[in-house]
Order: C-alpha cells, then sequence, then structure tokens
C-alpha cells in the first residue's frame, strides 16, 4: 500500500473529536477506500488540558496552530477552527500557499473568502474541500459538483439550519412561544449561548452562498443574500399555519434570474433569500423534523433532487470530513465550485419584487372596529388579492388580535407597498410579519 497521507488538525471541538474517533476506529477500512493510510501526525488547539474525550497522547501537539501550515511532514492540513476571518483564515492562507490540501468545515470562511481560496488553490496544484460546511453529514456539495454535474441546476433550496428547524418543529409539536423554546434548546445543547447566527438566519446564508455558487457556476455573493430569521414567530403562526394545511420552515432558495436579463444587458442574476416559510403539508420539506437538515435541488436533466440527514453532530459532520481527506488521498483536486475559479460568473443580485407567489401576513392590531377596514383598504390600494383571512377570536391581555392574510397569487412589490401604507398605522401595534408560502 502506498505511503501514509499525514494530516494536521487544526481545532479539537465536538467535530475535532469526532475526525480523531472516525480516523481511529475505522482505520483499516478507511486505508482501503483510500488506497493509502490516513495518519493524523500533528494536532493544534487552545487548550492543551482539556479532555476532549480522546487521547490525543499518540499525536505530535502544537501550540501555535499557524505553525502547522510550515511542517514538512504535513500534506493536509484540516481547519476546524471557526471564523471567517482570523486564525481561520490565516492557516487556511498559510497551508495552500505551503503546498498542502485543505479540508474544512468552515462555511463562513468559504462564504466571505472562498474565491480568493480556490483560486490560490488551483494556482498551487492542491484540493480544497468543504463538504462538511454544509449540512453536516449530508453529502450535497459531492452530489451537485459530481452526481448532478451534467444538469443545469435550475434551483435549489432547503432547510440549512438544525437549530431553527428543531425550533419551529418543536413548537409546531408543543404550542410553546419561540423564547421557551429556544431556552430549552439552549439547555439541550442544540443552540449555542448567542442563538444570534441561526435564529437570524445568517449560518443558513453562509451554506446557501456556498450552495448556490457550486450549482450556478456563480461567483460566491453571501452579501447578496435577502436574509430574515425566524425570532419574530410566534406559536399563533405556528397555530394559523396548520389551520391552512401548512407548516413553518426557514428555507434557503436559490436560483438564476433569467426573467432579468433583458434589462441587465443579456446577464442573469442571481436569487438567493433566506427566510420563514409556509410549506405545505405535502412537501417533502414539510415532515422534516428536530434538528435534520434537507436540501432539493432540480436539474434540467435529473429533475428534482433530495438530500436529507442529520446537519450537524460530531459523528455526521466528522464523516463529511474525512470523506474529503480520503478525496485527497486518492489523487481528486477537482475544482472547489465544480469549474475553475476563474470560469465563475459574476452575477449581480436579482431584483425580488417582480416575482409571483402567495403570502402569509400576520398582522397584530387592536381590538376595536375599524381596523380590518384599514388594513383591507391598503392591500386593494396595493393591487393585493386577499385569499383567506383568519382572526384569533379573544383578544390577549393587552386588548390586541393576531389576524392573518393569505394573499392569492401576484408579484411580491404589491405585499411590499402594502406594507408601506400600512407603516406607522395606528391600526397596527407590530410590524406585520410576512412569509412566503413554498411553491405558490
Amino acid at each position: 500500500m502506498a505511503e501514509p497521507l499525514n494530516i494536521a488538525l487544526a481545532g479539537l471541538g465536538t467535530v475535532g473529536g469526532g475526525v480523531v474517533r472516525l480516523i481511529e476506529t475505522n482505520a483499516a477500512l478507511i486505508a482501503r477506500r483510500a488506497g493509502r493510510p490516513i495518519r493524523i501526525a500533528a494536532v493544534s488547539a487552545r487548550d492543551r488540558t482539556k479532555d476532549r474525550g480522546v487521547d490525543l497522547s499518540g499525536y505530535d501537539w502544537v501550540d501555535d496552530t499557524a505553525a502547522l501550515a510550515a511542517r514538512d511532514d504535513i500534506d493536509v492540513v484540516v481547519e476546524m477552527v471557526g471564523g471567517s476571518d482570523g486564525p481561520a483564515l490565516s492557516l487556511a492562507r498559510n497551508a495552500i500557499a505551503g503546498g498542502k490540501g485543505l479540508v474544512t468545515a468552515n462555511k463562513a470562511m468559504i462564504a466571505h473568502h472562498g474565491l480568493e481560496l480556490a483560486a490560490a488553490a488551483e494556482a498551487k496544484g492542491v484540493a480544497l474541500k468543504f463538504e462538511a460546511a454544509v449540512a453536516g453529514g449530508i453529502p450535497v456539495i459531492k452530489g451537485l459538483s459530481e452526481g448532478a454535474a451534467a444538469n443545469a441546476i435550475e434551483r435549489v433550496y432547503g432547510i440549512l439550519n438544525g437549530t431553527c428547524n428543531y425550533i419551529l418543529s418543536t413548537m409546531e409539536d408543543t404550542g410553546a412561544d419561540f423564547a421557551d423554546v429556544l431556552a430549552d434548546a439552549q439547555k439541550l445543547g442544540y443552540a449555542e449561548a448567542d442563538p444570534t447566527f441561526d435564529i437570524e438566519g445568517i449560518d443558513a446564508a453562509h451554506k446557501l452562498s456556498i450552495l448556490a455558487a457550486i450549482a450556478f457556476g456563480s461567483q460566491l455573493r453571501f452579501d447578496a443574500v435577502e436574509t430574515m430569521g425566524i425570532s419574530r414567530v410566534k406559536a399563533a403562526d405556528i397555530e394559523q399555519a396548520r389551520s391552512l394545511g401548512y407548516v413553518i420552515r426557514l428555507i434557503g432558495t436559490a436560483g438564476v434570474d433569467n426573467a432579468q436579463a433583458n434589462g441587465a444587458g443579456g446577464a442573469p442574476r442571481l436569487f438567493q433569500r433566506v427566510r420563514p416559510h409556509l410549506v405545505p403539508i405535502d412537501h417533502p420539506l414539510a415532515h422534516v423534523d428536530g434538528a435534520t437538515n434537507a436540501v432539493v435541488a432540480e436539474g434540467n436533466f435529473m429533475g428534482r433532487l433530495l438530500f436529507q440527514g442529520a446537519g450537524a453532530g460530531d459523528g455526521p459532520t466528522a464523516s463529511a470530513v474525512v470523506a474529503d481527506i480520503i478525496d485527497i488521498a486518492r489523487g481528486e483536486k477537482g475544482a472547489a465550485f465544480s469549474m475553475p475559479a476563474g470560469e465563475l460568473e459574476a452575477m449581480e443580485p436579482a431584483e425580488t419584487g417582480h416575482r409571483v407567489g402567495s403570502a402569509y401576513i400576520r398582522f397584530t392590531v387592536p381590538d376595536r372596529p375599524g381596523v380590518l377596514a384599514d388594513i383591507t383598504a391598503a392591500m386593494r390600494d396595493a393591487g393585493v388579492s386577499i385569499e383567506s383571512l383568519i382572526q384569533k377570536g379573544d383578544p390577549d391581555q393587552d386588548g390586541e388580535v393576531i389576524l392573518a392574510v393569505v394573499t392569492h397569487p401576484g408579484p411580491e412589490s404589491a405585499v411590499t407597498e402594502a406594507m408601506r401604507i400600512l407603516d406607522g398605522s395606528d391600526s397596527l401595534t407590530a410590524k406585520p410579519l410576512v412569509m412566503q408560502i413554498l411553491g405558490a
């Protein structure tokens, strides 16, 4: 058998420990599949004394993580430090510059700097792999870049954040409100102490921008992802959605908008959005519960593909990391984003006002006469057609009532205009919540 592939692990948190356990447990199987042994030559983390549940005594400990990139005995650096910049980015740049392959689970770094790193890796003739950065153990990046390589991908969308999905599906099952379920999720370890990146949709937006680049051959545009999280979703919204035949899920969706090509000098534009949606109960994503992730890709010859599985955790994410290492051991150094970095197209963000669909709009209003007339007048003046309207029967302790409206399909610009007309109205006691209906 060939000489071992020597790797260095930077970062020994949940995923790093999982990588060590997986390589140790399945060493013989991995070697047979890779055609050579995978050997952990060095490890590095902030705290040498921390108990990580794995025996690290057999590995060379390096206190300075940055030094891993300079070692002559290392073939591949595995970056699990985290963060879009700082030590993680420095290590990634230096590893590639030093002629070493790079494997990372760092979706923020790839979303912000993936194009630069991909171009550098191509110039040095080394591999850049990041399967674990999107959807944990689900091989969606490999599925899009290899399995669907012959297809023109028309749309990619899905549930990309397990924390949000756990919160929404638990609200659905228990009737509890957002704040209570978030607190429980933090106690159980499903949510971070500071959950902002998850619940405000930023984590999902990082992942969506990576998927979009691979699916559409576009340059990364994380800055152009229209992002809204789930923190404003109430138990009342979950209840109303259920009564209408829907569940609520945080959905990331991306596609190439050719409808604007004529107005953009013939250039297609990139649509990217993360926000809570009402999902029809008969749609596959409606049945994705707990911390599970799921991604749907639609291609012009393959039709619809559904990738579903564990989106986080030490085992699934470590599995994706080690799969990337095995690819490198086999000599696979293909383009990180399925085509050379210089071939990725610079697409301007798509405008969304012309997009046609139905929406759910939740109004919080005072319990007094005339409110409904004000809202419907604004909708009429904006050209929004109302399909159904549901009002919660009794006012709450503040004398407020929840009013839910579902619109007929129409341009999103009309709903935006209705919200503009109602802005500052004394018929509202809170900002309305607008959620699109998936597929409508």
